[in-house]
């Protein structure tokens, strides 16, 4: 005869198969040699730029355009010569990656949803919610995520 599965018996399995997942994942990734920290791509880690690696140079940002990330969940705009701006390339409608961008938007395909290239801001739903700022640092000809 089988007894019905209680919910503690339910939760603590879930929560050491939880536990031996994310240990096994630090292990994989904190390697002791510099090659192998290195070798982590973003998505793998979070899916965020790495804070203070230069991410792209200026000249690869289109004036009144920008340049989607994808791996990074980064796009970063220029709106006017010299004034980069950088926002989740996260979606704010259902999560999906930004597509492009055109004509004044950072454009998602997946619903429609269009935000403008200087603050983010919803230009066309369904999102109601603006593209969070990511704070970057241009240094000379270089733009890092900080």
């Amino acid at each position: 005869m089988t007894h019905p599965s209680t919910r503690r018996a339910v939760l603590a399995t879930g929560t050491a198969a939880l536990i031996a997942g994310c240990s096994n994942y630090g292990d994989e990734n904190s390697g002791g040699s510099e090659e192998g920290a290195s070798s982590v791509a973003p998505a793998e880690s979070g899916g965020e730029a790495p804070a203070g690696e230069a991410l792209t140079k200026t000249g690869d940002i289109p004036v009144g355009g920008g340049k989607i990330f994808k791996d990074e969940k980064v796009v970063v705009t220029q709106p006017e010569k010299g004034d980069f701006k950088a926002f989740s390339a996260v979606c704010t409608h259902q999560g999906c990656i930004v597509a492009n961008v055109s004509d004044g938007t950072i454009n998602c395909t997946c619903h429609g949803s269009e935000f403008r290239i200087a603050d983010g801001a919803v230009a066309k739903g369904p999102a109601q919610k603006p593209l969070p700022a990511k704070q970057i640092t241009v240094t000379g000809d270089s733009i890092s995520v900080t």
